[in-house]
């Protein structure tokens, strides 16, 4: 039986993450280890709390620790706008840049026949719902622009057509770019130059 089987089994968890190798996560895995007490007991902790209490908002999809996400409790976030974003990721982005203040919905991903992701599947008709039910009067369509996120973001707009203004983010976003991926300055220029699709 080896003597470091825990320490490898956390270290192989670690390197499943996005942006962690094997070789990141052995580093990272070590220098937790030498700082437990700062480090790793804290983040066990804290690791466990989130498991307990993380989940989805139930009007947007964001995530948090209730059951309606501070976003959309806010009054003054209440202005008529709903950025739409891929997923949840995006939407931390776009908050990070600070240049959006309304309120947000995540699809949950985009549609893509070739994985089988249909309209069905994200969160595409609670977002018909909500524009009818909130008085929307902008959509912003934040996805990327991917082909899968344009053909979401044109299936989208033939599902509001009429109902709501729609536009898109612009200038900023490259051809097949990621919000995530995206500096806060480029996200702040992109929404304020967006145009009507």
């Amino acid at each position: 039986m080896s003597s470091t089987r825990d320490i490898d089994a956390l270290i192989n968890m670690m390197a499943r993450l996005p942006g962690l190798g094997p070789r990141s996560a052995r580093r990272a895995v070590l220098h937790m280890i030498r700082k437990r007490a700062l480090l790793l007991s804290p983040l066990a902790d804290l690791m466990q709390t989130v498991a307990a209490t993380a989940r989805e908002c139930r009007i947007c999809g964001n995530i948090g620790t209730s059951e309606v996400c501070d976003i959309c409790l806010s009054a003054k976030r209440a202005n008529g706008q709903i950025c739409v974003v891929e997923d949840v990721a995006d939407l931390w982005a776009m908050e990070r840049g600070g240049a959006f203040r309304g309120r947000y919905h995540v699809l949950g991903g985009t549609l893509s026949a070739l994985d089988q992701v249909g309209p069905e599947t994200l969160r595409i008709p609670q977002l018909v719902t909500r524009v009818t039910e909130e008085e929307t009067a902008e959509v912003i369509l934040a996805l990327g622009t991917t082909l899968d996120g344009q053909t979401t973001a044109h299936y989208i707009a033939d599902q509001l057509l009429g109902k709501v203004i729609l536009t898109s983010l612009a200038q900023g976003v490259p051809i097949g770019g990621e919000l995530d991926y995206l500096d806060d300055g480029t996200i702040g220029a992109a929404l304020a130059a967006r145009k009507p699709l």
